[in-house]
């Protein structure tokens, strides 16, 4: 029988409802591709530039499990030379407003932690 979610409640499984979006948003530089995707479809590139320090490697796996879970998607143009864009899905853009809320949280919150 299914339990009710709602603020507080554990899902189905008993777990919090909020742990499963964690396990796939909270790895390292997930949420900085994310945000660099906010504004619309970039290439890899662009993102690279748009967040320091990541590497290809990682941008590359990282944009693998977001299309695996359906929140960005793979678009390649035929053209010379080859063109390939990132965009998030519509699964991608409804994490917009939360996305925007943890931003505004570590804004506040996070430089304050230490004191």
């Amino acid at each position: 029988m299914a339990r009710s979610v709602g603020r507080g409640k554990a899902s189905r499984d008993g777990r919090c409802p909020a742990a499963a979006a964690l396990e796939v948003l909270g790895r390292k530089w997930t949420g900085e591709i994310l945000w660099a995707l906010l504004d619309g479809p970039r290439r890899f590139t662009e993102i690279l530039a748009r967040v320091p320090g990541l590497t290809d490697r990682v941008l590359s796996a990282r944009l693998k499990e977001l299309q695996r879970t359906g929140i960005v998607t793979r678009r390649q143009y035929e053209e010379i030379p080859p063109r390939v864009e990132y965009t998030l899905t519509p699964r991608g853009r409804d994490l917009a407003p939360a996305l925007e809320a943890m931003a505004r949280w570590s804004r506040r919150w996070v430089s304050r932690a230490a004191t």
